[in-house]
C-alpha cells in the first residue's frame, strides 16, 4: 500500500501549516521548476488567497516541470514532497483500510479538525495519513489514547479528506445497524426463525440502506466484478472479485450482514422470509458515471446463515467491441465471416468464468440490425438487452432449454441464441434450427475447440448432422493483463525459453515480453483488467470429412490446425510476446500443446 522514500530528506527549518510559497521555493531548490515558472506561480497564486491546501493551489495553477515542461499533478506533487521531508510517500488504497479499527482510534471531529486519517492498525502500531509534514502536535496525544505508537505517511489532501468522510460514515451506519439488530443469532435455525419476526423491517432501517448503498458505489469503484456477502461463526465477511481474484473487503458484525443480506433480497423482488432454499433475482441501479448496472443475486443456505452472490454486469465491461475482447487480427477477421454466415452452429466454448457470455453478448450486439430477429433462451438471463429478444428458462414449469427453443421456432427468428447445450434435446433441437435456415448461437463444456464435436457425439447428436450444421467452434480463456503504469521490460525472458513452452511452433516477429513490477493503481499485484485468450476452429469440407470418417480428437485437432486454428497456449504466448500479459498467466489458464 505504501513505499518508504530512499530519498535523503532535506534539513527544513519550516514549522506549523505548509503554505505555497515555501512550496514554491523548495521546488526551485530542488530544480524540478524553473526560476522563470517559480516567478509566473507567484504571479498566479498572489492575485488571489484561497483556503485550499498549498498543494492543490499549485496544481490550480498549473506547475510545469523543468524537465518536460509536463504539468505536476497532486500526487505527483505529493511524491516530491514526502522525499523532500522524509516521510514515506502513501498512495490510500480503501480495500486494504479496516475501517471498523479506524474509526475506533479516533473520532472523526478529531480526525476533519487535524487533517489526518489512520490507515492501518496493528497491536502495537498506528500509520496515519497527513498532508502536512510538520504539524505533529497530536501525534503524542494519540500515541496517549491509543497506547500505540504512530507513523506518519504523507498522502494526496484530496485522498484524506474524501476517505475521512467515507469512512467515518460508513463505520457509523454499521455501528447503527448492528445496536439495531444486534438481537440477531448467527446459527442456521435462529436466522430462519429471524425471518418469521418483524426483524425483517431492519432491512429498511435508514443505516442498513446507507451500508448497502456504500456496498455497490465501493464496488463499482473498484472495477469489482462480483461482490460476496458471507456469513462465518463469529462475523459477517465481504469480498470484491476483481481482475479474477477475491479481495476481502470488510468484516462486519452478523446482525448487519443479515440485514444487509435482506435489505439486497428485497430490492431484487426476492422471498425475504424464506431462508432455506437458494433464490435468485435482479436488480438494476446505476454506478459513479450514472449508466445503468445490472446485477443478478444469488442466495445460498450455508451453515452460519444464507450466503450472497452479486454479480455486476456494467454495459461497459460486458458489451465490447472485437479489439476491446483481446481476439488478434487473425482470428478477429476469421470471427467475423464466420457470424455473418445466414444459417448454420457457431459453439462458444470454455469453463465457467471464461468470458463466453460477454463473447456472445457482444457479438450478438454486432448482428442485431432492424432487419433481424434475433432471439435468445437463457438461464437466467445474463443481461436485459433492448434489442434481442430474450426468454427465461423455468424449469419448475418445465420450460427447459429444448422446450424454449421449439417455442422460438415459431416465432420467426433469424438469429437464435441457446444459453448453453446441455443435454440430447436442446441439441438435438439446436441441429433442427440450423437446418432450417436459422444460425444458432450457444455454449458448451469443452477444454478445447475440438472437443466440442466429440462432446455433441456423447450428447447424441450424429455425425453427420454435426458436418452440416456446425460452422465453428471458439475456445476461450481470461487472463489478466498488466498494468501499464508499472509493467518493465523482462530481460531475463528469452525466445528459447518460450520456444520451449510452444514447441513445435514458431514465434514470428518483434518479441517483447514485459513481467509484472506493482505500483498504487494495481496494488501491487503487477496486473490491471483482463483480456480473452481464444482458440477458432473454423469448419472447412477438409474439417466436414474428418467429422464423418474419423470424429477422434487428435485428428480434429490436427485439421484444424492446418486450417488456421491457433491453441489457447500459442494464443496466450503470443500476447506475452507483444507485452500484453506474463508466461506464467497463460500456463496456468491453458491446456499443454500435445
Amino acid at each position: 500500500m505504501s513505499h518508504t522514500s530512499t530519498h535523503k530528506p532535506t534539513e527544513h527549518t519550516h514549522s506549523g501549516p505548509l503554505n505555497w510559497r515555501s512550496l514554491v521555493q523548495w521546488l526551485q531548490a530542488d530544480g524540478v521548476i524553473t526560476i522563470q515558472e517559480a516567478q509566473r506561480i507567484h504571479t498566479r497564486c498572489a492575485q488571489a488567497e484561497s483556503v485550499q491546501h498549498p498543494l492543490l493551489r499549485l496544481t490550480s495553477v498549473v506547475v510545469h516541470r523543468a524537465s518536460d515542461d509536463k504539468p505536476l499533478d497532486v500526487e505527483l506533487l505529493t511524491q516530491w514532497l514526502a522525499k523532500r521531508t522524509g516521510l514515506a510517500y502513501l498512495r490510500i488504497d480503501p480495500i486494504k483500510v479496516d475501517v471498523g479499527k479506524v474509526a475506533d482510534t479516533m473520532s472523526p471531529a478529531y480526525a476533519e479538525h487535524h487533517k489526518i486519517l489512520p490507515v492501518q492498525v496493528t497491536p502495537n502500531e498506528v500509520v496515519v495519513a497527513t498532508a502536512e509534514p510538520f504539524l505533529t502536535d497530536w501525534v503524542s496525544e494519540l500515541e496517549r489514547q491509543s497506547r500505540r505508537s504512530v507513523r506518519r505517511v504523507l498522502a494526496n489532501p484530496q485522498d484524506i479528506h474524501r476517505y475521512t468522510a467515507e469512512f467515518f460514515a460508513l463505520a457509523k451506519s454499521v455501528r447503527a445497524a448492528n445496536k439495531a439488530g444486534n438481537n440477531a443469532g448467527a446459527s442456521f435455525e435462529q436466522l430462519v426463525e429471524l425471518g418469521k419476526t418483524s426483524k425483517q423491517l431492519d432491512a429498511n432501517d435508514q443505516s442498513v440502506v446507507q451500508v448497502v448503498d456504500w456496498l455497490w458505489q465501493y464496488a463499482f469503484d473498484q472495477r469489482a466484478s462480483d461482490i460476496h456477502l458471507e456469513p462465518r461463526r463469529e462475523q459477517g465477511v465481504i469480498r470484491f472479485r476483481i481482475d479474477g481474484v477475491l479481495h476481502p473487503v470488510y468484516q462486519m458484525p452478523m446482525g448487519v450482514l443479515i440485514a444487509m443480506t435482506s435489505r439486497i433480497k428485497l430490492l431484487g423482488r426476492m422471498d425475504v422470509v424464506e431462508k432455506r432454499r437458494p433464490q435468485d433475482g435482479r436488480i438494476k441501479t446505476r454506478n459513479p458515471g450514472g449508466d445503468e448496472v445490472e446485477m443478478r443475486i444469488s442466495t445460498l443456505p450455508t451453515a452460519f446463515g444464507e450466503k450472497m452472490v452479486m454479480r455486476i454486469f456494467d454495459p461497459e465491461t460486458t458489451v465490447k467491441d472485437l479489439d476491446a475482447l483481446g481476439f488478434s487480427e487473425h482470428d478477429a477477421q476469421r470471427w467475423e465471416a464466420l457470424v455473418k454466415r445466414p444459417n448454420g452452429i457457431i459453439l462458444v466454448t470454455g469453463p465457467t468464468g471464461s468470458g463466453k457470455t460477454t463473447t456472445l453478448y457482444s457479438t450478438l450486439k454486432r448482428v442485431a440490425t432492424e432487419e433481424v430477429n434475433v432471439s435468445t433462451v437463457e438461464d437466467p438471463i445474463e443481461m436485459i438487452e433492448p434489442t434481442f429478444n430474450q426468454t427465461q428458462v423455468q424449469v419448475q414449469l418445465d420450460f427447459g432449454f429444448a422446450e424454449g427453443l421449439r417455442a422460438l421456432m415459431r416465432q420467426d427468428p433469424d438469429i437464435i441464441m441457446v444459453g448453453e447445450i446441455r443435454d440430447q434435446a436442446t441439441a438435438t433441437m439446436a441441429v433442427q434450427a440450423a437446418l432450417t435456415g436459422h444460425l444458432v448461437f450457444s455454449t458448451l463444456h469443452t477444454n478445447d475447440a475440438p472437443s466440442a464435436i466429440t462432446r455433441l457425439m456423447e450428447l447424441g447428436v450424429p455425425s453427420y448432422l454435426i458436418s452440416a450444421t456446425l460452422l465453428g467452434v471458439l475456445a476461450q480463456r481470461l487472463v489478466r493483463t498488466l498494468c501499464p503504469q508499472c509493467k518493465a521490460p523482462d530481460e531475463s525472458a528469452s525466445r528459447e525459453t518460450l520456444a520451449e513452452v510452444i514447441k513445435p511452433w514458431q514465434i514470428n516477429g518483434a518479441y517483447k515480453p514485459f513481467k509484472s513490477i506493482g505500483c498504487v493503481d494495481c496494488r501491487m499485484t503487477g496486473f490491471r483488467g483482463r483480456m480473452g485468450l481464444y482458440e477458432l476452429l473454423v469448419v472447412t469440407e477438409a474439417f466436414r470429412a474428418k467429422i464423418t470418417r474419423d470424429p477422434n480428437v487428435d485428428t480434429l485437432k490436427r485439421q484444424a490446425i492446418a486450417d488456421g486454428m491457433r491453441p489457447l497456449r500459442l494464443a496466450g504466448v503470443l500476447r506475452t510476446a507483444e507485452g500484453m500479459t506474463v508466461l506464467e498467466e497463460v500456463l496456468s489458464s491453458t491446456p499443454a500443446l500435445d
